[in-house]
């Protein structure tokens, strides 16, 4: 198997010094004015915006521009070109999902149409019954990424956000490829800002509803793939562009989701994805990401 020890090399903090590091991390978004402009901007302490003039990744540089309260809505913190998955990439949810865990990473890709923001509504596609939520990290590249060692690919790596790879589970049994299944308007909520760094020791829980007891619950540790391997691996097979996300794998405690549901997906040093569940919508309606 090609498992590697899960280093984190750059950009990480002591778990000793975890609990300070959170409260002082930079929250990088993107978000939408009242009168449509989009900016990318760092969210302060107060929620005013201080705007960009590109995004950071970009070598955006911070500007005299403030944003107050109230004049804007958060979107996804980035606009990939592509989503590129990991699937059954922690031991525990290969096992409840039948199997064992891949002897190399198992990938797939999430078009860039099924990105929301955070509190945007996931929409109950007609052609299911059973739609899943699966809680994750996900990486934000920040450099052109092409056949990189796992050295390299940490050093573009240019942070980290939350993600739901919501799934349509009866479809994905049905059709033996993930596609459909992954890839309906509304199944990505990623957000609802971007952090430079992480611990390995961060916790990942999912949550529903008012049930204070959560249905995943892991360390991002325990994932068998760690994120420079992923990215190096992906990097064998296709270009990453800066903006570009990588989906790292949900643990164990998968379950269904119903129209009426919330869903909260937390990480330490992160913060909180939470979207509302309702039917899908009649074509042309989506709420942009």
């Amino acid at each position: 198997m090609l498992h590697r020890t899960f280093t984190f090399k750059a950009r990480i903090y002591n778990s000793i010094t975890d609990s300070h590091c959170k409260a002082m991390a930079q929250r990088y978004v993107r978000v939408q004015t009242t009168t449509g402009q989009l900016f990318y901007g760092l969210l302060l302490l107060d929620r005013r915006v201080q705007v960009f003039d590109a995004p950071p990744w970009l070598r955006g540089q911070a500007t005299e521009q403030y944003l107050e309260p109230g004049s804007y809505r958060l979107l996804a913190p980035c606009a990939p070109s592509k989503i590129v998955a990991v699937g059954k990439n922690y031991a525990k949810h290969a096992a409840e999902m039948g199997g064992e865990t891949p002897q190399e990473p198992l990938l797939f890709l999430k078009p860039p149409t099924t990105v929301i923001a955070h509190e945007t509504a996931i929409q109950y596609p007609p052609q299911s019954q059973r739609v899943d939520y699966e809680g994750e990290l996900a990486l934000v590249i920040g450099d052109r990424c092409c056949d990189c060692t796992p050295e390299e690919a940490q050093a573009k790596i240019w942070g980290y956000t939350i993600a739901n790879d919501v799934t349509a589970r009866d479809l994905q049994k049905k059709d033996n490829q993930w596609t459909r299944a992954k890839g309906f308007d509304t199944f990505c909520p990623l957000g609802p800002w971007i952090v430079r760094e992480i611990s390995p020791a961060a916790q990942l829980q999912t949550f529903i509803n008012d049930d204070p007891n959560p249905v995943q619950s892991a360390l991002i540790s325990e994932m068998t793939y760690p994120p420079e391997f992923l990215v190096s691996y992906i990097s064998q097979v296709m270009t990453l562009l800066p903006g570009d996300v990588v989906l790292t794998g949900t643990p164990q405690g998968i379950g269904s989701l119903h129209v009426g549901d919330r869903i909260r997906v937390e990480i330490e040093g992160i913060g909180c994805l939470e979207n509302p569940v309702e039917s899908r919508r009649p074509a042309g309606v989506v709420a942009i990401a």
